[in-house]
């Protein structure tokens, strides 16, 4: 889809999307719409509940003169026009394009009263929603319904100052390509992505200046990884560990450390899963893919950081060679696990590359994301992802973060008493607590104990938000890639200022 910013003109043609506040308060656009056809928007509105609200939409179709579909994006009080809200109307107005088959859309950016955001900020905040919206994963398919396939080619914004938009969109733009880097890793299925693919993958970030080392199990097994390797030896795929390096910053400036769950498919091992819905175990790396795409869009926009990015890739699959429950290993931190529940392979997989990552680069932060319990989907369901920290200001900044992106956070707690469930008797730890009791929390508090003192470290439970049923306006339904964003939006506002 190509994008286009130009002046507003002084008529419009075609098919046209302008802004209506709250209580059907019709901006410049509407109003010149409507003088020029008589009244036409006004008597529509009357006939109909349409107020103009937050989120609210109507089409007209045939009423306005030269204009052949109208439109009307309800833009609320000026207040609710934030940033990603404005995303939210492109991608609506791409949702409604592709629906109705229409090839070419205009918008015209009206100035909204009580709006933080200057005109020139919404039409680019529109471009890069509609961008969103248009990602769909149909490689596979040999043939496509009519009405399934993507019309829009051409979305041209009209708005005061075309040229600032146009900037402040050429500032937004590599996050597309981020995040469907992102969307189409968690898409793909198991047998076309395992480790190895993955991290060939990512390796074309080199492209973008990231430096990009893979190891294979020969290299983890010398670091003394026996508890990331031990979930991986059930499969015929070689687990990997990959490491991306984004070094622009500050020679003095300590990196941030981004880890990623990899699981590229989960079976649950020995403790094997349900047949029902395993399929969906194909997106069990989302964690990795946001680590992925979050150094995509950090290199593609040229950040000024040092960020280090490490993802344990496997596959957790039952054969004679598979870990067993009852078995105990040793970490690279020397602490020893017993195990369990081989279903609770991610915070095995993820400790190790944790402690990697703090040998390796100390760290003056470390955010880890995985998809890591189902429990975090039975405390939050599938509107926030789980926080737990040992940190509040690192806490408060990556909930602001992703506050303002719609990538909500939820802090969870963690403490003593929580950590006591998952002592072992035979080793430091177990991998599972002593039941489904707080099953998230003492996944956290697993990771916890691989945290050196000093770091500042978050776990972001991704579980419920990595893949969508539904859908939004700037995500279709599937791959949600949600982490990008966060992770990105966050380091900029904390490390780059």
């Amino acid at each position: 889809m190509k994008v286009e910013f130009s002046a507003v003109p002084k008529a419009f043609s075609g098919n046209v999307a302008v802004f209506v506040a709250a209580d059907k308060q019709l901006l410049a656009a509407a109003q010149g719409i409507d003088a020029s056809t008589g009244g036409a928007i006004t008597r529509a509105l009357e006939a109909g509940r349409f107020s103009g609200a937050k989120d609210q939409t109507v089409t007209l179709l045939g009423q306005s003169g030269d204009v052949a579909r109208l439109l009307l994006l309800g833009v609320g009080k000026g207040r609710d026009l934030d940033a990603r809200a404005a995303e939210g109307l492109g991608g609506v107005i791409a949702g409604e394009a592709n629906a109705s088959g229409h090839k070419a859309v205009t918008v015209v950016v009206d100035a909204v009263k009580g709006s933080r955001l200057a005109p020139a900020e919404i039409a680019a905040r529109i471009a890069l929603g509609a961008r969103l919206r248009t990602y769909r994963f149909d490689r596979y398919k040999t043939k496509d319904k009519p009405e399934q396939k993507l019309s829009l080619e051409q979305l041209t914004i009209h708005v005061a100052g075309p040229a600032d938009a146009r900037r402040a969109y050429q500032r937004l733009e590599p996050t597309v390509d981020a995040v469907f880097f992102t969307r189409d890793l968690v898409s793909e299925p198991a047998n076309v992505l395992f480790p190895a693919e993955f991290a060939k993958r990512a390796k074309d970030l080199t492209k973008l200046g990231v430096k990009v080392e893979i190891m294979g199990e020969a290299e983890m097994k010398k670091l003394g990884m026996h508890v990331l390797l031990g979930v991986g030896q059930g499969s015929t795929r070689d687990s990997q560990l990959l490491v991306m390096h984004w070094m622009n910053g500050p020679k003095t400036q300590q990196p941030i450390a981004l880890i990623g769950k990899g699981v590229c498919f989960d079976t649950g091992g020995i403790s094997i899963k349900p047949a029902g819905g395993m399929e969906d175990m194909k997106w069990d790396m989302g964690g990795a893919g946001a680590v992925a795409g979050a150094m995509h869009l950090l290199a593609g926009r040229k950040a000024r950081v040092n960020v280090v990015g490490v993802c344990a890739l496997v596959e957790n699959m039952p054969d004679g060679n598979a870990q067993r429950p009852g078995d105990v290993v040793k970490s690279m931190s020397g602490q020893t696990v017993e195990v369990i529940n081989t279903d609770a392979e991610g915070r095995l997989i993820l400790c190790d590359a944790m402690w990697y990552a703090q040998e390796n680069f100390k760290p003056q932060a470390m955010v880890e994301l995985s998809t890591l319990t189902g429990a975090i989907i039975v405390a939050l369901g599938h509107e926030r992802a789980g926080l737990f920290s040992n940190n509040t200001a690192l806490s408060n900044k990556l909930r602001a973060a992703g506050s303002a992106l719609g990538e909500k956070l939820w802090r969870m707690p963690l403490g003593a008493k929580y950590d006591k469930l998952i002592d072992s008797e035979i080793a430091d730890m177990k991998n599972v607590g002593g039941g489904r009791d707080g099953g998230s929390i003492t996944a956290a508090q697993f990771l916890q104990r691989f945290v050196q003192e000093g770091v500042a470290w978050a776990h972001i439970d991704i579980a419920g938000v990595a893949w969508s049923s539904k859908g939004n306006s700037t995500t279709p339904k599937g791959a949600t890639a949600y982490g990008v964003r966060l992770l990105d939006s966050w380091i900029e506002s904390t490390y780059e200022r």
